[in-house]
């Protein structure tokens, strides 16, 4: 991945669905190079999806998970990936094991999310954070 990848990355970070030819223009290329460069990072597995970011009203939290040393985290973790409120599972270095970062229709949900959480039987502690505000960065 070179700076021109990473212009490009950027540019779809903000909105994924910037038409080829307007992010050709911000980068200074041409849309055909735009065009192969995503594709080539598609199949590189460089972008794993295009997705959406909704303002639902909903609850949104972080749940911050720790299991047993002896746990494989990435099986957890994708397991707790399949649950429908998840919106994204991130495997973290420090106290914590997992971060679950979930999107509940009210704070009954959330907490029934987090019960669900500890019931697994790998986990040891959570902690849960309320996302009161959300921002795109730069």
């Amino acid at each position: 991945m070179d700076e021109l990848d990473r212009e490009i990355l950027n540019v779809l970070r903000r909105d994924a669905r910037t038409p080829y030819t307007e992010i050709a223009e911000q980068v200074g290329t041409s849309e055909g190079t735009v065009r192969n460069r995503v594709e080539g990072m598609v199949e590189d597995g460089v972008i794993e999806r295009f997705t959406v970011t909704t303002r639902t009203g909903n609850v949104k939290a972080m749940i911050e998970i720790s299991v047993a040393m002896d746990v494989n985290t990435d099986e957890v973790g994708k397991r707790l990936a399949d649950w429908e409120e998840v919106d994204f599972v991130w495997q973290v270095s420090g106290e914590d094991d997992i971060v679950l970062v979930v999107d509940c229709v009210d704070t009954r949900a959330v907490n029934e999310l987090i019960s669900r959480a500890r019931e697994q039987e790998e986990v040891e502690e959570s902690t849960t954070r309320l996302i009161l505000d959300e921002r795109l960065g730069t």
